[in-house]
């Protein structure tokens, strides 16, 4: 799967999860690294770094987009996200932001 076939699959299902969100598709070419997409929730934010597969390892990133996926999760929330991964990440997503209600997400593919 490409990673904005899933991008996209993800982006719908992060809108039925958490109503009233603002997504935002960050510019790789504006400062490397920086994860993928931002969610806005309330008074709360989240950067993704969406791939359409489970990274092997450190070859798997880009410059840098490990360092920030650590940073974004000290100061806010910020994970890796894929297919393999998805629904725990969404699971830890749903608990920072303290969304009151189960996460509406298919198990289907």
């Amino acid at each position: 799967m490409l990673e904005r076939t899933y991008q996209g699959r993800l982006i719908k299902k992060l809108d039925r999860m958490f109503p009233g969100c603002v997504i935002l598709k960050n510019d790789s070419g504006y400062q490397q690294g920086i994860p993928d997409l931002v969610i806005f929730y309330g008074n709360q934010y989240a950067m993704l770094e969406v791939k359409p597969r489970q990274p092997r390892g450190p070859e798997d990133y880009e410059p840098n987009q490990e360092y920030f996926i650590a940073l974004f999760d000290q100061m806010s929330f910020g994970a890796c996200i894929y297919p393999e991964n998805e629904r725990d990440v969404l699971h830890d997503l749903q608990q920072a932001f303290g969304a009151r209600r189960p996460a509406l997400v298919s198990q289907r593919k």
